[in-house]
Order: C-alpha cells, then structure tokens, then sequence
C-alpha cells in the first residue's frame, strides 16, 4: 500500500488507526502537504489510537506537543510552518523516550531532524485526500507492508 485515496475524515482516522496498530518500537513520520491537506487529522487519529486521552492539540503556535503514550514512551507532534531558522529545533525539548515523531512542515527542520521512516504526502482530491505514502529505512518498509494486515 504506497497510495490511497480518503475520500473523508473517518477514512483518515481509519488510516492513522491502521498506522497505529502496526507501529514499530520507534518511528519518524514526515507528513507533507498543503495547509488544509489533513495532517493534523491524520497525526490526531493516530495519537488517539495509540491511547492518547484528553485534547490533542495542533502544535500550530506551539511548534511542538508532547503526548504520553499507553505502552510507554512519549510522541512527538511538531509542526515547523513557523520556524525561521533549523537552530530553533535545538529549544523544543526534542529528547527523552520518544517513541513516535509526528513532523508537519519536515523541510524546515532538514538536516537536525532524524531521518523518516515514513514520509506521508496529503493532498486534496475532489472531496478528499489523495495519500501517498513511502518508506525510507527497513523499519518503515516493514510498517508498510504490515498494513496490510492490521
């Protein structure tokens, strides 16, 4: 599965519960897209799949949000729209156990982010979204082909 069509929200959640019921010990997520493309929808429905209660927040205005995970570990949600520079990343609290780095706007944080296992491109198509999704390291492609069967 590298590219799919969500025709709406519900398919998107479906698709970060599937995302979520196969997640590896630890992974990087680049989600890319248009402002308006499902992102934040998409690194929601995973989060809350993966247990996370209460508000999930868009780290729009605060470039990064912290979430404890049910099986142990913490994620990260990012979104670098704002940054002006790739220095900045160094004041987030970008340490501890993180299990899952979700980054919105990925290309504003190039060269001090680690390396995706799992680059997810939203685009808008008719009433939905057109997703495409690609593995870049062994733990991503096994992610993928997983899916599957999740």
């Amino acid at each position: 599965m590298d590219r799919v069509l969500l025709a709406d929200a519900e398919a998107t959640g479906a698709l970060g519960a599937r995302l979520a019921a196969c997640l590896p010990e630890r992974a990087v997520v680049h989600l890319h897209g248009d402002l308006g493309a499902g992102k934040s929808t998409l690194a929601r429905a995973l989060l809350r799949a993966l247990g996370v209660t209460g508000t999930i927040r868009s780290p729009t205005y605060t470039l990064v949000e912290h979430y404890p995970l049910a099986a142990g570990g913490i994620a990260l949600h990012l979104d670098l729209y704002r940054i002006g520079d790739v220095g900045e990343l160094e004041f987030l609290g970008l340490d501890g156990d993180i299990r899952l780095w979700l980054v919105e706007w990925p290309e504003r944080g190039q060269g001090a982010l680690p390396q995706a296992d799992l680059d997810i491109e939203l685009a808008l198509e008719g009433e939905g979204r057109r997703c495409r999704l690609r593995a870049n390291t062994a733990a991503g492609r096994a992610w993928l082909a997983a899916l599957g069967s999740c």
